[in-house]
């Protein structure tokens, strides 16, 4: 491992001021990402700074049913809380499918959102990758691409994002709040907060130098159920091979008043389902209208060989999930 200088940060000025003018230097919060990477070579900061310290670590419930969730609340308290997991089930179930108990009491809010992705290539430091080497080429589109992205990507990358508590939060309208290195305030909607690939895919965020998140805000919870639902190889712990966060609210008469719809698995950040939801809204939910809004959802996909099946695979899981709450099953 490369040597490596750590300082402990005890006030938001001085970290940012440290990440800041070094273009070298990285946040470490719980670090179940970020060591993982500097034990692969991916990433060789030349100075860690750990923000544990800092007074971002808690879940304030507003009167109006809204929430600021600090960027330092572990996933463990945020899953567990009780106004999460009465107001917000599909945050929950998004935390609890993304990683073990021993994974969530480390990793926080802010760096779930920060989470790379799990392509082999980026994680393989002999082989092109133009995430980690900007101009080197993309390995997965003529190698391993089956678990990768099929919508949002360019010729330059197809590698997914990995964070399934960040496709609960699409669905939910969350905004990412943020302090900039020169300390004034920003919030971004989770909808422009991640970058699509492009030419640059390096560059997977709108943070720049010094900017740190410092929570995570939900606005008050949409009427209707919800539900996250997650498709993986396995069981325990494996990252999505399509996931789900749907919410539905029905006027009383069988047609949708409102649906909300946000895909994990599938893209170079978590999608929301802008097209299906335009169809459906204000439609009864057959499984005919159900599925065909789906596949239209994917019109702009560009799937490889190995990975077409993941719009079908979308398709179910949508068609399933908002049937599922119509019916009750996700009250």
């Amino acid at each position: 491992m490369k040597p490596f200088a750590y300082q402990r940060a005890t006030r938001p000025e001085a970290a940012a001021s440290l990440v800041a003018d070094s273009t070298e230097a990285v946040y470490l919060a719980g670090g179940t990402n970020l060591v993982d990477l500097m034990k692969l070579g991916v990433t060789e900061p030349a100075m860690v700074v750990d923000i544990t310290g800092l007074p971002y670590d808690r879940i304030e419930h507003r009167p109006d049913g809204g929430v600021l969730i600090g960027a330092l609340v572990p996933g463990s308290r945020l899953s567990g809380d009780l106004g999460i997991r009465t107001r917000f089930p599909a945050l929950a179930q998004a935390l609890l499918a993304g990683a073990s108990g021993q994974l969530r009491t480390r990793a926080t809010t802010g760096g779930n959102l920060l989470q790379r992705t799990r392509c082999v290539y980026f994680q393989d430091i002999t082989k092109p990758c133009n995430k980690r080497s900007p101009g080197t080429g993309c390995s997965a589109i003529q190698g391993s691409h089956r678990d990768l992205a099929v919508i949002g990507t360019s010729d330059a990358c197809v590698a997914t994002n990995p964070s399934d508590m960040a496709v609960a939060l699409a669905a939910l309208d969350a905004v990412v709040h943020l302090r900039r290195a020169d300390g004034g305030p920003r919030t971004v909607p989770l909808a422009d907060f991640y970058l699509l690939p492009g030419d640059t895919p390096h560059r997977e965020t709108v943070l720049q130098p010094g900017d740190l998140i410092t929570g995570v805000e939900l606005p008050p919870p949409p009427p209707g159920a919800m539900r996250y639902r997650k498709v993986r190889d396995r069981w325990s712990y494996a990252f999505a091979v399509v996931s789900l966060a749907a919410v539905a609210d029905t006027d009383g008469q069988g047609a949708l008043r409102e649906i909300r719809l946000a895909l994990g698995g599938v893209a170079p950040k978590p999608w929301r389902a802008h097209t299906a939801e335009r169809l459906l809204t204000g439609q009864r939910p057959t499984e005919n209208a159900l599925r065909t809004a789906a596949l239209a959802e994917f019109a702009s996909a560009r799937p490889l060989p190995d990975n077409a099946f993941k719009i079908g695979l979308a398709a179910d899981l949508i068609t399933a999930t908002v049937r599922d709450l119509v019916a009750g099953e996700g009250r």
